[in-house]
């Protein structure tokens, strides 16, 4: 096999992260609604999110992560050849145009394609894997992927089931060709499309095109069936991760860091169960966002790796869940020096 053709060892070259600056806690939230710091923190885990000021579009968060992101790969946005953005909270309704391109044009990479994934919390774990197979293949060189929402625009504020989930925020990793072993080892992708009602925005698109009547009602906003939400996620966050890992032929006792999607924290505790996963090998960081979706993940992993929690050899798995019904996880053996 020529050296044009052979199949590329791909890892993560940099990652980057931003979270706009105001917080919100809980007991902002109880200010408003019928709800205490003691309720959510007990169902969720979640102690205070990041709001972006009205002014503040996805792409804004996107461009801070990913600047972020180069400069820790020690990158340019000339560099890249590729972006990708992961959101459910598009610059422009249905992605029309992309993110992805407002992201392009903003970062002044102007080589690069770019294009958006839409599967929602689920979204970079879909992301990633689909690009570290374009790098691998040789089709792209480096991408820059991107996790970012701004989900206070569809959180319905006066209902405490979704107003005390979500927050804004991004993060961001650059991948491209290493030398070696390591780096991105595989991963899985799956869909249920029949739990769609379950979690959804049910008007602004052509099934039910946005009126005064659906904005009156909330229909623009996120809806949730909490119960059988949870159902789904604590019953396939930790099988996604064990299929991942047997993907590539190891068990989740050879993990040295999980990154999971930050949503619940009884959801997390029971995917630890499932795969007898120490919680000192878990990384957690939704009591300071709440669930930011497609950004969660992404900005996890930019903490863990700034806090030391990640060190060159380790073995890091994440896991997404979310909207469509989809679920994604990625298995990487880190590979970037610190």
């Amino acid at each position: 096999m020529t050296e044009s053709t052979a199949l590329r060892t791909v890892g993560i070259l940099g990652t980057g992260s931003y979270a706009p600056p105001q917080v919100v806690t809980n007991d902002d939230l109880a200010q408003r609604i019928e709800t205490s710091d003691e309720w959510i923190v007990s169902r969720t885990g979640i102690r205070a999110r990041r709001i972006a000021d009205a002014d503040v579009a996805t792409s804004d968060l996107a461009l801070e992560a990913a600047r972020r992101a180069l400069d820790d790969a020690g990158l340019t946005a000339a560099d890249i050849d590729l972006i990708v953005v992961a959101s459910c909270t598009p610059d422009f309704p249905g992605s029309f145009p992309s993110t992805a391109t407002v992201l392009q044009h903003r970062l002044e990479a102007y080589q690069a394609a770019a294009f958006d994934v839409g599967a929602v919390c689920a979204g970079f774990s879909y992301a990633l894997h689909i690009t570290a197979q374009m790098v691998r293949s040789g089709a792209y060189r480096r991408v820059l992927v991107v996790g970012a929402e701004t989900l206070s625009r569809i959180v319905n504020w006066d209902d405490r089931n979704t107003a005390v989930l979500f927050g804004d925020g991004a993060g961001a990793v650059v991948i491209g060709p290493i030398e070696g072993d390591g780096g991105y080892l595989g991963g899985i992708l799956g869909a249920n499309g029949a739990g769609g009602p379950l979690l959804n925005v049910p008007a602004g698109g052509s099934r039910t095109p946005l009126t005064a009547d659906c904005v009156r009602g909330g229909a623009d906003k996120i809806f949730q069936n909490g119960k059988e939400v949870y159902k789904f996620a604590v019953q396939t966050m930790g099988e996604a991760a064990i299929q991942a890992l047997e993907s590539v032929g190891l068990t989740p006792d050879a993990i040295d860091c999980f990154i999971p999607h930050q949503a619940n924290i009884r959801i997390i505790t029971k995917a630890a169960e499932r795969m007898n996963l120490p919680f000192e090998k878990v990384f957690t960081n939704l009591d300071k966002y709440g669930n930011t979706s497609a950004a969660s993940i992404p900005l996890a992993l930019d903490e863990a790796v700034k806090q030391g929690r990640i060190k060159t050899g380790d073995l890091v798995v994440l896991v997404g869940f979310g909207a469509g019904l989809t679920w994604g996880a990625n298995v990487v053996r880190w590979s970037k020096q610190s």
